[in-house]
């Protein structure tokens, strides 16, 4: 089961896509998300190029748990990617994964200035990978 991963931001969406086994989630290309309707043309492409069978979007809560003006844009944005595409589309906390993304690309000795133009997509892995880790 194919499964592409989104961190949703304004400017950039990070991608994720799991393997064929479902077990490991590798990083794609951002995607320029200011342009909706192109990012949902994009998105739908991508699902058909991996056969995908399903999206899974980061809902960046508020720390105490809240939605707040980030959360209702995910959200809305969830509706359009599942009338866009016909795939479920599931909503899943991304509390803190660009804090670990960061970590994760300190840690692989990725230098500081160049950090910025992975950390979307590495944060669209942490939260697929931690996805894919509670389906098994």
């Amino acid at each position: 089961m194919t499964v592409i991963g989104l961190d949703l931001g304004r400017a950039r969406v990070g991608v994720a896509v799991s393997d064929d086994l479902g077990s490991m989630a590798h990083p794609r290309p951002t995607l320029e998300g200011r342009d909706r309707k192109a990012l949902l043309v994009a998105l739908v492409a991508l699902a058909r190029e991996e056969v995908a069978e399903r999206f899974v979007l980061g809902l960046p809560l508020e720390m105490t748990g809240e939605r707040g003006p980030a959360a209702a844009r995910a959200l809305e944005f969830a509706t359009a990617l599942a009338n866009a595409s016909g795939l479920e589309v599931e909503l899943v906390d991304e509390r803190l994964s660009t804090v670990e993304a960061g970590r994760a690309l300190a840690a692989s000795q990725v230098r500081r200035r160049d950090r910025r133009q992975h950390i979307d997509a590495a944060s669209a892995v942490v939260i697929l990978q931690a996805w894919l880790d509670r389906q098994r």
